[in-house]
Order: C-alpha cells, then structure tokens, then sequence
C-alpha cells in the first residue's frame, strides 16, 4: 500500500548505537544500553525498578509468577485485548474470566469487576486501551478491599498518564510493549514495570533463568547457580539500543504523533456531529499518547466496505481484537461473567487510520479526504 497502517519509528541514531554495541563486544542482554533504557523509564514513571524484557507478553508472564499466580486461581480482564493478557495467565494454570467494557474508552468496565470476584479470585489486569488510561482509582479500590494484584496491562501506554502518573506505574505490576507498532519501538520487547522494592530480587532473577547471575557479574558471588523457576527474559542489548535512540526523541515523537491525533479529529468532527462515525473518548483525568487513532462506523458490515474502499485507494487501515472469550482457546481456558453487551459489539465497528510518526501531511491528508467521500456516498 502507498499510505501504510504502521511505520516502526526511526530516528538515525539506532544503527549508531547498536555498532556501539558490536564494537565494545558487548551484544548480549544487560548491557550499557539495557542500563540506560531500565533508567529512563524508572526516572520517568517513578517506579522502584524497570525491566527490559524480551517483549510485553514476557513482561506479563514475569508478573504473573511474581503474583504467585497457580492452578485454580482466577484473573478478571476484558475479553478486547491482544491474546498475551491472557496466555500469561492461563499457562500458569489459571483461568480467566472475562468482563465487559465500557463502548466510550473500550476499556475494562469498572462498575463490573467486583461482580466477577470470586474466593479464588488473585488479579484484576486493566488494559489501557489505545494509552487512555481505566478508571484506576476504582480499580485500586476494589483490589484493596479484596486483597487483590493489579497487573497493568500498560503496553499502548508509555508516556500516557491517569491523573498525573504514569500508566503501568500505578498497580502493583506493570507491562510496557515495544513492538515495531508501538510509539517506540525496539522490534520485540518489551518492560516489566515494579512499584514495590520487595519483588526486585525476584524479578532479577527471574528474569535471568531463576539464577543469580546478575549478583555473580556484579562480583557479589564467585559462582552463580539455579534458586528458582524462571527463564529466558532478557533481551540483547543491540535491541536496547535500537529503543534508546528514540527515547532520547520521545517528547519530539509523542508531539508529532498528537499532532496527527488532533488533525483527525479536527477533519472528522462534522461527521461525528451527522451522526456517521463516533470518535475516540478521553476522560478528563487522562492524558493519552495517540498510539492510533480510531473511528467507529455503524456497524462491522459498513467497516467492511470501509476497509474495502480505503484498500483501493492505497491505503491500509486495520480492525482490532477479536473478542478473546469468542476464540478457541477463549471457550476452553476463560468464561465471561455477566452480558457481553459492549465488548463484541463495538469490536466489530472499531477501525483504526494509519497512526505513525513521521506521518506526511500529504498522506494524512488523502485519509482523511477518502474517509469523507466514503460517507458522501453512504
């Protein structure tokens, strides 16, 4: 297509960093460049400790052990969302149960989840749809009088906030995603966010195999060796840095893609207004970080013939999550508590525009004028 869904962000300096890397020979994970992303995003979001992963889904699953998630346990969360939410779970051996959201934010409806608690109830995991962030405090709240993790599911999120603090920084664990379709993007990877310095020896270990191999570099023991189950989480740290070079630009990257957000909704108010399209939601408390931009048609048919009719002019557009408790594994592994009255509904009329930094005015431009003639004909 000549106007892609997604270009991954580049900003010039990543081969620079990554030669950097293969001349100090130093390529592995928990290098110089592994150091300075974990301290970036710790100074950033103030969390006690950041860890770079190999990706989001990792990221999860290294919470979900610290979470001493267990055969028989139950975790809530949404059914829209990208299938590692759940996987990281349910290869522990718990199930998930799933409730509706909320068709304003697409994200998890709050006002619910306490009715889906039960006594083998262990996390409740908001995912921060499209970086706008739940309603946290309501969420805490309910975590705190059942004795419950909060598991962010942060990976749209970084540079979002919730009233002033950063997403995948307010519950007990958080997950950063980045992905080539992310705002900052190092191929695969990803970050495990931890608030509380007592899990920290944990993750590190963890994280290295279930070894203490970190203490061993740091010259701390003359020998490293097994103390827990853990596994491959590391990631190289050519792919960090590839991250850095863009996280020295994340202000300047998280500026332009907002400025593509509000020339959308600028464009596309009057349609909204006609009563044809219905335009993202952002709650007052929230500040996003124009991951995508995306609108809702009437329904899934008059989406298809929106995809349809942007595919001919060169230009690819993108559906999202699949309801999770529709799949195959969904029907055998999870349960939705409650009506599925929002969830598989507004799926179906969601449509996401290219969303990228660096995106050309030109190329904006012809979207959103091939949206507009799209409904002049509807």
């Amino acid at each position: 297509m000549r106007i892609n869904f997604n270009v991954p962000p580049y900003t010039g300096k990543e081969m620079e960093y990554i030669r950097e890397c293969v001349e100090n020979q130093k390529i592995c994970g928990d290098g110089i460049y592994t150091k300075k992303d974990n301290e970036w995003f710790e100074e950033k979001t103030g969390v006690s400790k950041c860890l770079l992963t190999t990706s989001c889904t990792h990221a999860t699953e290294m919470a979900a052990i610290l979470a001493g998630i267990k055969e028989g346990d139950e975790v809530i969360m949404p059914s829209f969302t990208f299938v590692s939410t759940a996987n990281a779970f349910v290869l522990r051996g718990a199930t998930v149960v799933f409730v509706d959201i909320r068709p304003d934010t697409m994200n998890i409806d709050e006002k619910l989840i306490e009715a889906a608690i039960t006594p083998k109830t262990r996390a409740i995991v908001p995912v921060h749809y499209a970086g706008v962030g739940c309603e946290m405090d309501t969420i805490l709240d309910i975590a705190k009088r059942h004795n419950l993790f909060v598991i962010e599911d942060a990976a749209q999120g970084v540079m979002s906030t919730y009233k002033g603090k950063a997403l995948g920084a307010i519950g007990d664990f958080g997950n950063y995603s980045f992905h080539e379709t992310k705002n900052y993007s190092m191929g695969e990877g990803g970050a495990l966010l931890l608030r509380d310095e007592d899990y920290i020896n944990d993750a590190i270990i963890i994280r290295e195999k279930g070894t203490n191999r970190t203490l061993y570099q740091l010259g701390k023991v003359d020998k490293y060796t097994w103390l827990m189950p853990g596994s491959s989480y590391l990631p190289s740290d050519m792919n960090a840095a590839y991250l850095y070079a863009q996280l020295q630009m994340a202000d300047e990257i998280n500026e332009d893609r907002i400025s593509h957000y509000n020339r959308y909704i600028e464009e596309f108010k009057p349609l909204e207004e006609a009563g044809l399209i219905e335009l993202p939601y952002v709650p007052d408390e929230c500040v996003h970080n124009a991951h995508m931009f995306y609108i809702k048609c009437k329904d899934g048919e008059e989406r298809g013939h929106l995809i349809d009719y942007l595919k001919s002019n060169d230009i690819l557009p993108a559906s999202h999550y699949v309801p999770l408790h529709t799949s195959t594994a969904g029907l055998k592994y999870s349960r939705f508590h409650g009506e599925d009255k929002y969830t598989t509904k507004e799926s179906l009329r969601l449509l996401r525009l290219p969303m990228y930094y660096k995106l050309t005015k030109e190329d904006q431009g012809e979207v959103i004028q091939r949206v507009k003639e799209f409904y002049k004909a509807v």
